[in-house]
């Protein structure tokens, strides 16, 4: 691990009532300074509408399209014409009375409506007056029975986005969190009933498409700040109820742009190119910063069904660049890969495991990926990689450690880079971060942005 720090300042030795201190240490990358968020940045906003005036035409959000109750190809919103639906939406948010300072739920599985509406609350931001942003708040129900109306109450959300699936939920404890909560909007469609249903309660409910059409495209977009508070994430912590960890726009840019920063010194940043794969809860921080920095480097994000069934079948038809996971995911790949290797018979068995020793070896040795055996990839490995696509080229995981049997494992099987995070919400998911181009256990740690210290 040392091989990745620089010390840029010697010890100290106690004087004038100061105590002494020991030498500082600095990641290797940032051995000059700390870096600063530009000027030009001053919300995820920014990161998104600079790209849309980049790539206008590149896609941005995709699903698959489903008729007859078969899933076809992935249909594709471009980053225009997502910016045109934001802009629609935010208007409509704003008639209804919802204010800067006021918090907005989202609720459901991930989905191209999750991201837009994701979108327009880090837009609506700070009027000189008050001097917050319309903050959105994820909901989610894993962390307890009751944790969907805790929350709604706890951050006093004034509107919540639903998706048509999760209405019921909403409406069952929807008696109890009236205090601040007046606008339900599905993500889908809502029937009558469940409109009267809430309307007898006071609280307005609209579908996607009437919400929508409740907005325009003429609205004029506030200043933003930094200070601003981007999100409000709820986390099981310890004991209790479930904590709201506060994160503001500038931490959540400095997880973004420190992210760029190590793969541009690693291995190489996202593109326009670039397809993401979105199956991991957009409700923790893990992956609404890795779809971020998609965002921000303009690049696709494809949706999977929602169904763990066809999740196979999504990466193959989608075919991605980059694949997000957390240990439980990989472990269960690995242990698939493995049953059929053992079920192929001793001889195909023998290869595999010929083919694994060797490439891991020239790994090992400090090649590449495409140097340390081209040849075995296409012949051995190429199987399991089409089984991501074929075209994943970096795999970053988190939530959890990886253990170290399984990360080599997929960096040798898998044919492309692999990442390790270790972070916490209150840090936007990665404080240090495990990357394995070619040696497989040196750790480079990597401190992303000091948002305080570096002033940005």
């Amino acid at each position: 691990m040392w091989d990745y720090t620089v010390k840029v300042e010697e010890e100290r030795e106690a004087d004038n009532g100061k105590p002494s201190a020991g030498p500082v240490y600095r990641c290797i990358y940032a051995k000059d300074a700390l870096m600063e968020i530009p000027p030009r940045f001053q919300s995820p906003w920014d990161f998104f509408s600079e790209s849309v005036k980049r790539n206008p035409k590149n896609p941005m959000l995709g699903r698959r399209q489903i008729t007859d109750g078969k899933a076809g190809p992935y249909a594709w919103l471009t980053y225009h014409e997502v910016y045109d639906t934001t802009l629609k939406i935010g208007s409509a948010i704003r008639s209804r009375g919802v204010n800067p300072g006021d918090r907005c739920g989202i609720y459901g599985a991930n989905c191209p409506e999750w991201i837009i509406a994701m979108e327009i609350f880090c837009c609506i931001v700070q009027q000189a007056c008050n001097g917050h942003a319309v903050t959105y708040v994820p909901l989610y129900d894993t962390l307890g029975a009751n944790a969907v109306e805790y929350i709604i109450n706890h951050a006093e959300v004034s509107i919540v986005f639903v998706q048509e699936s999760k209405l019921p939920a909403i409406l069952i404890c929807l008696s109890k969190c009236t205090s601040h909560l007046k606008t339900i909007v599905s993500f889908g469609k809502i029937s009558d009933k469940q409109k009267e249903a809430a309307e007898e309660l006071g609280v307005a409910c609209y579908s996607w498409a009437e919400f929508a059409s409740m907005g325009n495209l003429d609205s004029d977009l506030p200043p933003k700040q930094k200070t601003n508070t981007c999100t409000i994430m709820y986390t099981s912590g310890t004991t209790g109820e479930p904590k709201g960890v506060i994160l503001n726009n500038g931490a959540f840019m400095a997880e973004v742009l420190s992210m760029d920063q190590l793969l541009l010194e690693t291995d190489k940043q996202g593109t326009e190119e670039d397809v993401y794969f979105s199956f991991l809860p957009l409700a923790h921080i893990f992956d609404q910063i890795i779809e971020t920095y998609c965002v921000y480097r303009g690049s696709s994000i494809g949706f999977w069904q929602g169904d763990i069934r066809f999740l196979i079948e999504d990466l193959i038809v989608l075919k991605p660049t980059i694949f997000c996971g957390v240990p439980r995911v990989y472990d269960r790949i690995y242990t698939g890969i493995m049953d059929k290797v053992s079920a192929g018979g001793s001889l195909r068995k023998a290869l595999f495991q010929y083919a694994y020793n060797y490439k891991l070896r020239n790994l090992e040795k400090g090649l590449k990926q495409e140097e340390a055996s081209p040849l075995l990839d296409k012949l051995v490995f190429d199987k399991i990689k089409q089984g991501f696509g074929g075209r994943v080229r970096l795999m970053l995981s988190g939530a959890a450690p990886l253990p170290r049997h399984i990360e080599e494992f997929l960096r040798v099987t898998c044919c492309c880079v692999l990442s390790q995070g270790y972070g916490l919400t209150e840090s936007c998911g990665g404080c240090f971060h495990f990357h394995s181009q070619r040696v497989p256990y040196d750790w480079n740690c990597w401190c992303s942005h000091d948002y305080n210290r570096s002033k940005a």
